[in-house]
């Protein structure tokens, strides 16, 4: 969502804070995603997508991780 107008008025929360919301929320949705797409390639013995798409869900994983390790030391500093 990109908007010139929010700025945190409307939500009560700044547009930095929520886009990093938004993405950890959203890393974390394709984590679980990923695990039926997983479930779906291993049932069909497809080792070389279900390869991809472990590596795809620890990338996910790792990029909420860091989401809310920065998103933690911003709330604990406001």
């Amino acid at each position: 969502m990109t908007s010139t107008a929010e700025t945190g008025a409307i939500t009560g929360t700044p547009d930095k804070d929520y886009n990093l919301i938004w993405y950890v929320e959203a890393c974390l949705d394709n984590a679980l995603r990923l695990e039926n797409y997983i479930q779906d390639a291993e049932r069909d013995k497809d080792t070389e997508v279900v390869e991809l798409f472990r590596k795809a869900q620890a990338d996910s994983r790792k990029g909420a991780d860091l989401g809310k390790q920065l998103l933690r030391r911003r709330l604990q500093e406001s």
